[in-house]
């Protein structure tokens, strides 16, 4: 029979060490990776979301803290940077056709950005949320660092924010490919682009997935859709809430 409290003492000593956190992080996705692998690439396999599952199951059933996690976590938070930056890479690759689409790409663009911000907070005030909720899901289609900042700015809950921009992110990732069949939009550029835009860097990574065409679209859309939220949701978001108030 296993000795429950030997191993207790021993869980506790290998809590302490900053590692663990990165270590679960890294064990999480490579699961993750297996199943959606084992899945054959199904969308609602989708790593991210696996990952998150299983890491948030380990936490509550070992009683460790998210800041504990956190410390050793940190450095894979760290590299969010670098991955983004990356993502020119294939943007400088595809840079002819972006030219030739500029309009086309601008245009869809602001459309998306404010569609995405007036519906987020005119359906949550219209099924009863505070101002402050609705300030907290304004931004929540732009990157997480932006859109925390963004919420914070407007009164919002920054926390919540987070929550929000990756359930939207994984929501996207997840459900995005059958929207587009049911839509017959069959243009890798077209698909990246709407998923970078609505579904930020989750759904860039799935884009990736599916091919380099469609990733590089998606780095645009996210890239570009942070900066115009950052622009537009300080005096939207505003102007919304009291319109429906």
């Amino acid at each position: 029979m296993p000795d429950f409290a030997e191993f207790s003492h021993f869980w506790v000593y290998l809590s302490a060490s900053p590692l663990l956190g990165l270590t679960m992080t890294l064990c999480a996705y490579l699961a993750a990776q297996w199943i959606f692998a084992r899945c054959k690439g199904s969308p609602l396999a989708n790593p991210v979301a696996i990952s998150i599952a299983l890491l948030a199951a380990v936490l509550i059933l070992s009683g460790m803290s998210y800041q504990r996690y956190f410390a050793g976590a940190q450095f894979v938070h760290f590299l969010l940077g670098p991955a983004t930056v990356a993502l020119a890479v294939p943007l400088v690759r595809q840079l002819p056709r972006l030219r030739r689409s500029f309009l086309p790409l601008a245009s869809a663009l602001l459309a998306g950005c404010v569609t995405a911000i007036v519906a987020a907070v005119a359906v949550a005030l219209l099924l009863g949320a505070t101002p402050e909720l609705a300030f907290s899901l304004g931004p929540k289609s732009a990157t997480s660092p932006i859109a925390m900042a963004i919420s914070e700015r407007l009164g919002g809950i920054p926390a919540l924010t987070a929550a929000m921009v990756i359930g939207t992110g994984i929501f996207g990732a997840v459900f995005g490919k059958y929207v587009f069949d049911f839509l017959r939009i069959e243009s890798h550029a077209a698909r990246g682009f709407a998923l970078g835009l609505a579904s930020h860097g989750v759904g860039t990574a799935r884009a990736f997935q599916i091919s380099p065409e469609m990733g590089a679209f998606a780095g645009l859309a996210m890239g570009l859709n942070g900066a115009l939220t950052a622009l537009v949701a300080p005096w939207l978001v505003p102007i919304v809430v009291r319109w429906m108030a």
